[in-house]
């Protein structure tokens, strides 16, 4: 039997940005089919957020530089309970000593240690995004001085009732054109033969500031700005549908 295919590929540009492409074809079995793939894409609101915030030390006294870290991480999280996050919402994620040698005349870096250099790394989640700048205040005040990375995300709830969403929205684009394309052959779709799904999306993540340089160190009057900004979910779909 001769394969005949055709091909419809149909670019819809709307606010939930949905993309399609079809095909039409003989399956090379006795039922003939439409294979459609189609995505759609619905944004959402943050409402989880991961802070790493780092304690850096440093001192010609490799003992020295981890007790003074130990003391000022110590501090950092009290306040951090204090202010109401809970311990089993922090956890270490990286303790690094490394040590920093002097400069020779000329410029060349010798195999003398001038200090050692201690930075313990704290991951908190945040179920109320709308505390962020507030807890970084709380975290810098009681003496991190690092602000390695600020994560906007979805808790497992809300990412399924967006993928959800999106994959309703990626679903009805394939159909839509699959019937397009049926009427068009003037045939009848009459059935799924197969379908395959997938989805994801990207964190908001703003980048590592240092909170000495940037004056956050001290007493802050004024609770330091952050905006989460909105998350994509973007679902892909793959239908083959029996025609005749």
């Amino acid at each position: 039997m001769q394969k005949t295919r055709i091909v419809v590929c149909a670019l819809v540009v709307l606010s939930l940005a949905l993309i399609g492409c079809v095909s039409a074809a003989d399956s090379g079995s006795s039922e003939h089919v439409i294979q459609v793939s189609g995505s759609g894409s619905v944004t959402g609101t943050p409402d989880r957020v991961q802070i790493t915030f780092a304690v850096e030390t440093e001192s010609p006294d490799v003992k020295v530089a981890q007790a003074n870290n130990a003391l000022a991480m110590n501090n950092v999280m009290d306040a951090l309970v204090a202010a109401g996050v809970p311990k089993d919402q922090m956890k270490t994620t990286d303790y690094t000593i490394t040590p920093v040698y002097q400069d020779d005349t000329g410029g060349i870096l010798s195999s003398k240690v001038k200090t050692y250099q201690v930075t313990n790394s704290l991951q908190v989640t945040l179920k109320d995004t709308n505390t962020t700048g507030q807890i970084i205040d709380t975290a810098v005040t009681a003496g991190a001085n690092k602000v390695n990375s600020i994560q906007f995300m979805l808790s497992e709830d809300q990412a399924q009732l967006l993928r959800n969403l999106a994959l309703n929205k990626a679903v009805t684009n394939a159909r839509s054109d699959a019937d397009t394309v049926a009427h068009a052959l003037n045939v009848t779709i009459t059935g799924t033969e197969e379908a395959d799904i997938s989805q994801g999306y990207t964190p908001v993540v703003y980048s590592s500031y240092d909170a000495v340089g940037t004056g956050l160190a001290k007493s802050v009057a004024v609770p330091t700005p952050i905006q989460s900004g909105d998350i994509t979910v973007t679902a892909q779909v793959s239908v083959t549908y029996t025609i005749r």
